[in-house]
């Protein structure tokens, strides 16, 4: 029977093997970090989009309002109650 030989781990070897795994697990944690923000991210950009499809709603609302209080038959009614004789001759329409 032969004798079984030590086999010896040298220092460069120890050193070799740690980074590696040191490595290994750093490569775990910063993917874990980048997807976290990523997914933060994600989030943020929804929250945008909800605010920016409120704001469009209410630009519309404020827009259908002016386009209503700048119609002639509200202009021709606040005439009418302040009074004052509304003069049809000096009307100029503007084809858009």
């Amino acid at each position: 029977m032969r004798a079984k030989k030590k086999v010896k781990i040298t220092k460069g070897e120890k050193l070799l093997y740690s980074a590696a795994v040191v490595c290994f697990v750093a490569t775990f944690v910063v993917r874990i970090f980048f997807g976290a923000n990523v997914g933060a991210l994600g989030i943020q950009v929804e929250k945008l989009k909800v605010d920016l499809s409120d704001q469009e709603k209410k630009n519309e609302s404020l827009t259908m309002k002016v386009n209503e209080l700048t119609s002639f038959s509200k202009v021709d009614e606040v005439v009418k109650e302040m009074g004052l004789v509304y003069n049809y001759e000096n009307i100029v329409n503007i084809d858009k």
